[in-house]
């Protein structure tokens, strides 16, 4: 395996190489350290760069091998290495979330996915780009480089895990840790070409703070195989005392599950409807309908059931853009340190009173929405509405119009943050502009397992051999 492949590996490949001796943490940390002095700079895909502290993690866990290699309570990403997005605090590492105002800003805990992460394994390489405070699409913070698309650089990678899917599409980590407010890690998925999963609510903690407004956000993998999710989601997921809302472990692993659908052989037929039009936005552009033709055929050919399916966002969009926007004013940043789009959500942003009037009504909303996806196993849908930005391409517009262009793009995606619903995104080929394109899966609440299933079915028949041409070093 030459050096390109063996970045390129699964996560979970590369544990198990790890234990046969194959290749050690120290060897696969300097590689990708390497790859990222190489590239990082062309795609800004890291805001911090761990190199030190990584490379005496990987020596540590190196050394502990040669002792224990066949140890049967190691954890089961030993000595794999991961990114880690710059939302979530890391002790004793600069936090930024993607404000200038706090760029020499260092956390002082762990927060909960950190600390499973950590547990699970993994060598941190460092913290990957985020717009400021994660609320665009685009990772393009003010005082920071743009992240890059490692498709074409003149493209956006998403956001707001956009540092994070740039990364892992470039092959500089094994796979790596995003969050999900309003599809900020199914969306760099669809841009980077990945496999991205947003938990269920209440399946990762969001310990040591309680909440992210109205329960709309949640960690999760953006990863190169659905396996390489659902074990992620395995490692990181569960109850921390005191979690305001959670969800039962479930009686077998998301893993495998995984596994057990990576053959063509379907046992259980499933219920799936589609989607390529969505209120009040409309029909998706022909590349993302025509994703989700090509993903109905193959689940057609596995034999499942597959009916469309009307649903309708209109009313929730209101609600929701309020219960999002409040986050900003919440992060206690000076609005004279912020973009202007996040001065403007700080302007307008409402009084208590109306907050909650909208949070009941997201919420009021979300149960209709839940209620009428209930007769399917699963939801097929576009994940964007339509191809992938360039940067800059909205930075001209004022906040109102920009949050417009924001809405219709991303329309598939919130509302299930709102519904706190499961769902995976999935690549399914590449457009006639050499940059990919994929689908979304929603389950039902607290159903990850049918949406790995079906993720993995898919991956059998349809597995996703591309790279980047940046990704090429050998």
């Amino acid at each position: 395996m030459n050096q390109t492949d063996l970045a390129f590996a699964s996560a979970l490949t590369q544990a198990a190489m790890i234990r046969s001796g194959d290749v050690t943490p120290i060897e696969l940390t300097e590689l990708y350290l390497k790859r990222i002095e190489q590239s990082n700079p062309i795609l800004g895909s890291y805001f911090t760069i761990l190199a030190e502290q990584a490379i005496a993690d990987a020596k540590h866990k190196t050394e502990m091998l040669a002792q224990h290699s066949n140890d049967p309570s190691l954890p089961p990403f030993f000595g794999v290495p991961i990114s880690v997005k710059d939302l979530d605090p890391m002790k004793d590492v600069r936090f930024t979330i993607g404000s200038q105002a706090l760029k020499d800003n260092v956390a002082t805990f762990d927060n909960a996915i950190v600390g499973r992460i950590k547990q699970a394994g993994f060598v941190i390489l460092g913290k990957t780009a985020t717009p400021e405070l994660g609320t665009m699409p685009f990772t393009e913070p003010p005082g920071f480089p743009p992240a890059r698309n490692p498709w074409n650089p003149d493209y956006t990678p998403g956001g707001s895990s956009g540092g994070a899917a740039s990364a892992l599409a470039a092959g500089l980590c094994a796979i790596a840790q995003g969050s999900d407010g309003a599809g900020s890690i199914r969306g760099p998925a669809f841009c980077c070409g990945l496999v991205g999963l947003k938990p269920a609510r209440g399946r990762i903690s969001y310990a040591p703070i309680g909440d992210t407004p109205g329960g709309i956000a949640t960690g999760g993998p953006l990863a190169h195989t659905v396996a390489d999710a659902a074990a992620f989601l395995d490692a990181t997921a569960g109850y921390v005392t005191g979690d305001p809302y959670w969800l039962p472990d479930p009686p077998e692993s998301f893993l495998s599950i995984a596994r057990r659908n990576q053959t063509q052989e379907v046992k259980k037929k499933l219920r799936i409807g589609f989607l390529t039009q969505l209120a009040p936005v409309g029909e998706a552009d022909p590349v993302c309908s025509q994703a989700v033709f090509d993903t109905v055929k193959r689940l057609e050919s596995l034999g499942h059931i597959v009916e469309p399916v009307q649903l309708d966002f209109s009313c929730l969009i209101e609600p929701f853009t309020t219960v999002f926007r409040s986050g900003v004013g919440s992060a206690g940043i000076p609005a004279e340190a912020l973009s202007d789009i996040n001065q403007w959500f700080i302007s307008h942003q409402d009084l208590a009173a109306a907050y909650f009037r909208k949070l009941w009504e997201m919420q009021g909303m979300s149960r209709q929405i839940v209620g009428a996806m209930m007769p399917y196993d699963a939801v097929l849908t576009p994940t964007y509405m339509h191809h992938t930005i360039k940067i800059g391409e909205w930075s001209h517009l004022p906040p109102k119009e920009l949050l417009e262009q924001v809405t219709r793009w991303v329309l598939p995606c919130p509302p299930f943050n709102a519904t706190g619903q499961p769902a995976i995104a999935l690549p399914t080929g590449l457009a006639d502009n050499n940059l990919p394109v994929g689908v979304q899966f929603v389950g039902r609440p607290a159903d990850e397992a049918t949406l790995i299933a079906i993720a993995a079915q898919l991956e059998a028949i349809n597995p996703w051999k591309h790279r980047p041409a940046i990704a090429e070093m050998d």
